[in-house]
């Protein structure tokens, strides 16, 4: 079998690649959303695999992986790999989690991800009001994710939040110590939401980037009574090119809340400082920007062996990155705890989608489907008339 085309279409704001064969089977992936500078990438990718076989998954993202870098410059080389992965299941007539090692545990707990509520401010009753409705949603998460402090605009908000400039911006551009102000209106919010949650449901916050490691210390202390599942890229995080495994080591050492980071970092080789130094507690990586599926696999399995947990991103907006996240999740070691659940936007990618399940989370839980590949396709006939006018051949 020998990889004969490479094509991508953005669906709404969604980039999504096709790979095609001379044995008439093609494979999917996705990018997350608004990414459009991923197309002339994937072109870029092009002529590096074709005439290869792609079965031979490994063979193959050898040639390539030079081609990404941190979040967001990783969405290409993902993007193709869960592709490949699709081939090799269709061709072998097995689900991709057989691919990757088998199958571990029958269904995957999710998180809220893309499911939110409108929140009129950034007050304590705005944020009971908020996780009252999340912990009303149908889809039951047993686990709830909420944006605090630097992630999303309540530096921006709240008086007297930091000592610092507000920037206004695009990828999280504030940063600086905490005020005692601002500090107090973290934890109660924090209060205000764990007192509607309970002990019923497991509530975690993404917190940044932006935090200094006194503040980041002084609030995972803070919280330790509430039993926070974790606190999310409070130091680097989404759209960081670094790490800094040392500082998230200083954090982890002096709390026992769980500290989270992992989502921009882009292959196993950039995981390697923050789990042999067991700087976090928890990692995260998206699938859509690490590398792929047997990427997040790999790293899920090198941080168990150092008693690190995993809870990786979500592709947000993407049904057929959520269909690669179940069958990785699947297959993963004890060390999972769960993923952010994407949902699709505008709401007929539901419509041009076909092989999910239905209702596709319940209890909290998505069951895991045994269909070849991913498992999941288009509705080509449904599908056609979202296509762009550049790319009206995307299915031929």
């Amino acid at each position: 079998m020998k990889i004969t085309d490479l094509k991508c279409a953005v669906i709404a704001d969604s980039p999504v690649v096709r790979i095609t064969t001379d044995a008439g089977i093609d494979g999917l992936g996705q990018v997350e959303m608004s990414k459009p500078y991923v197309k002339p990438h994937i072109m870029f990718i092009r002529d590096m695999i074709l005439g290869e076989d792609p079965t031979n998954v490994e063979r193959v993202m050898m040639k390539i992986r030079r081609a990404g870098a941190f979040k967001p410059w990783g969405s290409a080389v993902s993007a193709v790999e869960m592709a490949l992965w699709d081939i090799a299941g269709k061709a072998a007539g097995i689900p991709v989690y057989k691919l990757l090692g088998g199958k571990v545990r029958d269904k995957v707990r999710v998180y809220n991800g893309g499911v939110r509520y409108p929140m009129p401010d950034y007050s304590p009753a705005s944020f009971a009001e908020n996780i009252a409705q999340m912990k009303a949603a149908p889809q039951g998460f047993t686990i709830i994710k909420q944006g605090m402090a630097f992630h999303g605009t309540m530096a921006a908000t709240v008086p007297d939040f930091f000592y610092g400039e507000v920037t206004e911006g695009r990828f999280y551009p504030n940063r600086g110590l905490l005020t005692e102000r601002g500090l107090n209106h973290i934890i109660a919010c924090v209060e205000a939401m764990k007192k509607v949650l309970g002990d019923e449901v497991g509530l975690a916050l993404d917190c940044g980037p932006g935090f200094t490691v006194i503040d980041a210390i002084r609030l995972a202390k803070a919280v330790e009574p509430y039993n926070i599942m974790w606190l999310e890229d409070m130091i680097t995080g989404d759209y960081t090119p670094y790490v800094l495994a040392d500082l998230y080591r200083e954090v982890t050492q002096s709390t026992s809340t769980p500290i989270h980071t992992g989502e921009q970092i882009y292959l196993r080789q950039n995981f390697k400082d923050l789990i042999e130094k067991k700087a976090v507690r928890v990692v995260g990586p998206d699938p859509a920007d690490v590398g792929g599926l047997a990427e997040l696999k790999w790293i899920a399995e090198y941080a168990d062996l150092h008693g690190i947990m995993m809870a990786p991103h979500g592709i947000i907006d993407g049904l057929i990155g959520l269909a690669g996240l179940v069958h990785s999740s699947a297959a993963m070691p004890q060390n999972y705890i769960a993923f952010e659940y994407p949902i699709a936007r505008p709401d007929w990618w539901y419509e041009i989608i076909d092989g999910l399940p239905d209702p596709i989370v319940k209890n909290g839980y998505i069951t895991v489907w045994d269909s070849p590949g991913l498992g999941v396709t288009f509705n080509v006939k449904a599908a056609k008339k979202y296509l762009s006018d550049g790319d009206k051949d995307f299915f031929d």
